[in-house]
Order: C-alpha cells, then structure tokens, then sequence
C-alpha cells in the first residue's frame, strides 16, 4: 500500500505542481489511514472499501478531531482512489458518492486593533533580530498575506518604492500584496540594518533570515509570534492566519468594498471572503449591547418592545 503512496507523491509534485507543505499533509495522513487499515487487517488498496473508511472515520471523532479536519481527511483519501482506479491499481473508486461529515464553519479568529498594536510594538528594534520579527509583523498585518506566502518571499520580490510585495499564492498563483507605510518602514529598517548582520557568505536571496543565515522556517515564525503575543498580555493564542483574519476584518469595519478585500487576499471565491462581514456584523451587534443604552437593557436584545 505504501508504494503506490509513493507513486501518488511523485504525481502530485510532478504533475499536480502540489507545494511542499500540500504533499507532506496529503502524503503524511494518508500514512495515517495506512497504518489503521493494516491494524484492521487490510493490506491491499482492493480491499478498501466504504464500511473500513467509515470505521477510520468514527476512529478520528472518538479522538477528537473537528467535522472539517475529518471532511478533509476523507477528501485526500478519495482524490488518492480517483488515482488509483486511473493507474489501474484499482477498478474504480470503492470512495466514490461516499457523504463528507458536515463541517461546521467557524468565524475567524480575530484581533482587536489594540491588541494588534500591542503586538507590533513587542519586538526589540534595536537588534537584528528584533527588525526582523517587526517586519514580518508588520508585512503579515499590513498586506493579509499567508504564512506560506511570507515564508517563500526573496528580497526581489518586494519593492518599498511601490509597497508591493510579489507572492506565489495557493496554487502556485503569483499575485502582488500590497501594504503600507508602516511595514514599508519596518522592512526599511530591517533590509539596510538587520538581514546585513544576519547575513553570511554563504545567504541566498530569502528575504527573513534565521541567525545562522538561512531562511527562516514556518514554526519558528509561529513560535516567534506566540512568544510576542504573550509578552503583549494577549492571552489567546494568536497564528499569523490571525493577523491574516484581522487584516481582512479591520478593513471591512473601515468600509473597504468586500470585492477590493478578496482581491488583496487572493480568494478566488467572494464566499470565501463574505465571512469577514459576518464577523463585523457580529462585533457590531456586540457594540451595540454594551454601548448603546437601549442595548444593555435585561432580556432578549433581539426582541423587539412594543409601543
């Protein structure tokens, strides 16, 4: 079973032009239905069929795993058996018109504006590194781009002159992120003083450096947010999807047409983006709860009082 999982990974870099981060998950939970399958006996990709997957599939909510990580899960194995009967390992499809569990779709997880401030000014920019870590603050608040974005960016990529920042998106779509004179600064800052003295002779041309002069990885830019953001006094956990959500959210409470904000966050679906006026729209009923006189008023806020 494993090795057509291998051919499966040469298709999907090959053909498919999947990123590394899009293989290792696809790659790396399929192992895990594998590893279940063989518990129950299974060996061979004919032998799957719907009750083996549905058994799999109760197995990751007795552990605790949301609708949308199974959904998703359950996607990956499909689109895996859609290559096989193409291949001929199988004769078709044992997953095929097999129902995806509902997810639940959750609201973005959101910053308030001063929380957001709090967060930039956490980093010490008097050290390299401090320069570093505000940029990427900056940049990850100031344009809404993904981690995976950010991670991939090369010095050519930005121009301060014009605030853009060229990314390979989902996909490997290009598109330009556009930002602001904030992180225009911070960058500034970072690319005349800092990358020089993290730099060494052997550095390409990745924009953020680690202190040994190569990239600078996904978890360490997530650990370095998560460190910020305790030394900010925010208590929640706080992802760069976060400051992603709360760049998106923030511009719609400025009354930024939904349409503009979808083309900065290069959702191709405007349903995709439409959620962040939900969120508004929930913040502001909760504005008007607690400020508004009528709306502090006991019972239902909802219900409507008769003259």
């Amino acid at each position: 079973m494993r090795d057509q999982l291998e051919r499966y990974r040469t298709y999907l870099v090959a053909e498919r032009n999947a990123s590394p981060y899009t293989v290792r998950n696809y790659i790396g939970e399929i192992e895990e239905f594998i590893a279940f399958a063989e518990a129950e006996g299974v060996t061979r990709w004919d032998q799957v069929d719907k009750a083996l997957v549905r058994r799999w599939l109760a197995t990751l909510r007795d552990q605790g795993y949301v609708s949308a990580s199974i959904a998703r899960r359950l996607s990956e194995l499909r689109a895996f058996c859609t290559f096989l009967a193409r291949e001929g390992v199988l004769r078709d499809n044992p997953l095929a018109g097999m129902a995806s569990p509902r997810a639940t779709r959750r609201q973005p997880r959101v910053l308030s504006y001063d929380e957001v401030v709090a967060l930039l000014a956490a980093p010490d920019s008097s050290t390299p590194q401090g320069q570093r870590d505000r940029a990427i603050l900056e940049l990850l608040y100031g344009s809404g781009i993904r981690l995976g974005e950010l991670e991939g960016l090369r010095v050519g990529d930005v121009d301060l002159a014009r605030r853009e920042a060229r990314v390979l998106g989902k996909g490997n779509k290009e598109r330009v992120a556009l930002f602001g004179s904030r992180a225009e600064e911070a960058l500034r800052q970072y690319l005349r003083d800092g990358r020089p003295r993290l730099a060494n002779p052997r550095t390409g041309d990745a924009l953020f450096l680690n202190r040994f002069g190569r990239r600078l990885g996904r978890v360490s830019i997530i650990r370095m947010i998560n460190r910020y953001s305790k030394q900010a006094g925010i208590e929640r956990k706080v992802t760069p999807h976060a400051l992603r959500h709360s760049f998106a959210t923030h511009l719609v409470d400025e009354g930024v047409d939904i349409r503009l904000i979808q083309e900065m966050l290069g959702h191709e679906s405007p349903a995709t983006t439409q959620r962040y006026t939900h969120v508004s729209q929930a913040r502001l009923h909760e504005v008007v709860r607690q400020a508004h006189p009528r709306g502090r008023l006991s019972g239902n806020p909802d219900k409507e009082v008769s003259s």
